[in-house]
């Protein structure tokens, strides 16, 4: 995987969210070998220190070519993202394009948000 950056938190004594989206994340179907579709909503509370997005946008792309289920997606991402800045408050969430009718939202969360 690409390693994550950060940066220091310019404000580290303060809470406020940070939200970034990604409409144009792909992974691929391990049952199918089909690509899968999605907007990744990545939304924390920094810590010490925020994700830098270069290395964010490289992260995503990591996953292009990965054959994974929408849950696992969500869920490394969270591990990922939560063991590269240890925020206060994380949440990931993956709106999935339909498939055969289907359309899938996946949301994990880590830490509290108050």
């Amino acid at each position: 995987m690409v390693e994550l950056e950060t940066f220091p938190n310019p404000n580290p004594n303060r809470n406020y969210t940070i939200k970034h989206v990604n409409p144009e994340f792909t992974s691929v179907c391990p049952k199918t070998g089909l690509p899968d579709f999605a907007t990744i909503e990545l939304e924390y509370i920094p810590g010490d220190v925020c994700i830098e997005l270069k290395s964010l946008k490289y992260y995503y792309l990591d996953f292009r070519n990965k054959g994974i289920f929408y849950e696992a997606v969500i869920n490394q991402m969270l591990d990922d993202l939560v063991g590269a800045c240890s925020p206060r408050w994380m949440r990931v969430t993956g709106n999935f394009s339909a498939r055969g009718g289907i359309h899938s939202v996946v949301t994990c969360e880590s830490g509290s948000r108050y």
